[in-house]
Parts: C-alpha cells; structure tokens; sequence
C-alpha cells in the first residue's frame, strides 16, 4: 500500500507594511531596511512561530524556507527558526526547504545545523537542499553561473560529513575545500534526515531520482508539472528498476478554504500578496548565468511572453493550478483533478499566510483544510499504485492551462 499523502504548512514570514510600489524598484535586493520597523517585525515573528506551532495540534505539517534582502520572506537563517520550533513542538515533522546550499560558502555548517536540530527535535527533521532564487546571488557574493553544480557538490559535502562517524576527513571538490570535517553532534536519524530536493526542469529532476530524495516542485501549475514529475518517474524508473512512490514527489501551492465562496475568496485574494508584490527588476531576477540561455530569453521578453498579464487575476492563477482555493468541497476537487494530471504525488506543500491575511483566518482556513479536505485527500492517495496512475496521466490530453511566464523556475530554485 503506498503512503498516504502527507501536507505541510508553511508562511513565508513576510513584512508586508511596504511603502507605495512606485517609491521603489525592487522588493528584494535593495529596498531599504529603513522601512522595517523592529517593532512590527518582532510581533510578525512571533505570530508566525504562534501558526507554525498550531500545525502540530491542527494535524499538519511544518515547512520553513529563507530568503534574503527582501520583505517577502524575514527569515534569513531558517534554521534559527526551525531549532525554535525543534522545541516548541513535540510530534510535527519539520522540513527545511531549503537551505540554500550554492550561496554558503560553508557546507559544513549546514551539516552541523540540521545535525543540531535533529538532535533536539529527536529525529524529526526533514532536510530540504535548494539552489537558491535568481535575486540573492549578489546579496550572497556569489557568481551564479553553474549554482546546479555547486549544489551537488555540497550536498555530498554535507552527506559525507553526516555520515563518517571515525574520525575528520578532508575534502577536495572543485567548488568546496575543506579539512579536518568531524561535526558534533552527528544527526539523531540514522544514517541521516531524509533529503529534500527542489525541481524546476525534468532535467534538473534527474539526479534527485537517482538519490530517490523527494522531489519537490514550486508553482509549476499544469504547463509544467507533467514533464518534471515525468522526468523525474523516468529517471527514477532507468536508475532502479521500479516505479517511483508517490511519496517522492511533492507539489507547492497557495492554498485557501473558507465555508463559503465568498469568504474562500477574500483569503485567496490576501494570499495573492505574496505574487502581486514581487516587484524585481530584470538585472535581479536575471542574472546573467543563473537561467539556461531559452529561460533566460523569455524573462528579458516580459513575464510569459506577450499577452500574458503582469499580474494575473486569482482566477488565472486557480486555473494555472498555482492557487487552490474555495469550499472545503471546492478545495478537494481542485488538487484532486491537479494531482490526477500529474500523475500523482505524496506531499501537498500549502501557503497558507501571506501579506495581509490574518491569523485567525489563516487558522479557520487551516482547520477546515485538515478536518475536511486533507482525511479525503488522504484516503484517495492510500490505495493508489503509483505505476497505474502514471500510465493514467499520460493518456490525458497536455492541458495548456495557464501560462504566466517563468513564476514557478524562477521559485523552484
């Protein structure tokens, strides 16, 4: 019997407090920290360790991501916040997705984090490796030419030193030297926590296959979904000689129930923050290096090409597949068709607080999520042979969907 599918909850700790969006250029990178006032940040912090930490009695999941220089995400180190929730919680999984490993000059340290945080949470870290977005590799020092390389090459890094428990080792990659490696504490999971890695291309699923990590796909939305998740079930299907569970695949959405239409609607509308303010310029969004050559042709054009909106309705962006929001009934239905066409996944990663949004709304939308969606989501995926839903999907018409731009590569780091 395959796992059931499992949901984890996250917010992206944003600032939303912004001055008008024709004072300045950029969102991240350069908007100065004159505009966030500790005060208000410090109870925005609080509040969103306060949701994270009523995951666990609500029945969902923990995620935590990090950014950099910008007010759509506060959390520059998300394994401070992570060794807090390590505390604070007693039973939620909690996954880190991710750490941006291409941008630390220091792999090791990031060894020695999730070691520390598995220890403390008694094993129930979950460790998520990204490349990291196109905006922060000035705000790292860092060139982002060949970040997928680099990304590899820490990861085993990090494994190695996960695991040799006699004694230091030296390393010598191409990217990353080190010496006399021998982290205290070693991870509580044996031989180490699962490993996370984020997709945007089927090629760029292929070595996640063949180290059978959960791959995990950002936003996509039905124009891409179907090639990466088949990358990734091929690549698995050539490096083992099995079809891939499905829960080695993982999707991201925004996510909003209400108990009514009219009340789904205006939570959706308030997560929509979230997209409708990434204001970026081209010189941080496309650095010259970070995208392939075709990617990075098509961002220069615009944000998906002529007659695509800069700043797409709620509705595109439900039928794009970005956005999951309505009745519980309505909800339901939704990812049920998404994850159908997919071919199927294991883990549904929902937003669920952004911009302006409340907490008591995020918390009545997270209830009903779990208490009427997420125990029907559960019992569709509990009995489904991955292989057989695969050849499914792939009998369905390619579904064109709706196309707005390079949203989701840009965010599948």
């Amino acid at each position: 019997m395959e796992p059931t599918m499992r949901t984890w909850w996250f917010t992206e700790d944003c600032y939303p407090h912004l001055p008008e969006a024709d004072t300045y250029r950029s969102i991240r990178v350069e908007l100065p920290n004159i505009h966030c006032d500790p005060e208000i940040a410090s109870d925005l912090y609080n509040r969103y360790l306060d949701l994270w930490c009523a995951c666990e009695e609500i029945g969902l999941e923990i995620m935590l991501n990090e950014h950099h220089q910008t007010a759509t995400c506060m959390v520059p180190a998300a394994p401070i916040m992570m060794g807090i929730l390590a505390r604070q919680t007693q039973k939620a999984r909690l996954l880190i997705l991710g750490n941006p490993i291409p941008n630390r000059n220091q792999p090791v340290r990031v060894a020695e984090e999730m070691a520390l945080v598995d220890v403390i949470s008694k094993g129930r870290v979950e460790c998520g490796f990204v490349r990291a977005v196109p905006y922060e590799s000035a705000a790292a020092n860092i060139l982002p030419y060949k970040g997928t390389e680099r990304l590899w090459e820490a990861h085993d890094l990090i494994l190695k030193a996960w695991t040799t428990h006699d004694g230091p080792f030296n390393f010598e990659g191409r990217w990353y030297h080190h010496r006399q490696v021998n982290i205290w504490p070693r991870p509580y999971q044996q031989p180490h926590p699962p490993v996370w890695v984020t997709m945007g291309s089927a090629g760029t699923a292929v070595p996640v296959a063949q180290h059978k990590y959960v791959g995990a796909v950002f936003l996509a939305g039905y124009p891409k979904i179907r090639s990466i998740f088949d990358g990734y079930r091929e690549a698995y299907l050539d490096a083992h000689g099995e079809h891939p569970p499905l829960d080695r695949l993982a999707y991201l959405s925004l996510c909003y129930v209400g108990e009514n239409e009219r009340e789904a609607e205006e939570g959706a509308r308030k997560l929509l923050w979230y997209m409708e303010s990434n204001k970026v310029p081209p010189e941080w969004s496309n650095p010259p290096g970070y995208h392939p050559p075709p990617v990075s042709a098509m961002v220069m054009r615009g944000a998906g090409g002529s007659g695509v909106p800069l700043n797409p309705t709620l509705d595109q962006q439900m039928a794009r597949g970005n956005v999951f929001a309505g009745t519980p009934d309505q909800v339901y239905e939704q990812i049920k068709a998404f994850w159908e066409y997919s071919g199927g996944f294991g883990h549904l990663l929902i937003m669920g607080q952004a911009g302006f949004l409340s907490d008591a709304d995020a918390l009545k939308s997270m209830r009903l999520y779990s208490n009427e969606v997420y125990p029907r989501l559960r019992e569709l995926t509990a009995y489904t042979n991955a292989a057989e839903l695969w050849e499914k999907s792939k009998a369905t018409p390619v579904q064109d969907g709706v196309d707005l731009g390079t949203f989701g590569v840009e965010f599948a780091r």
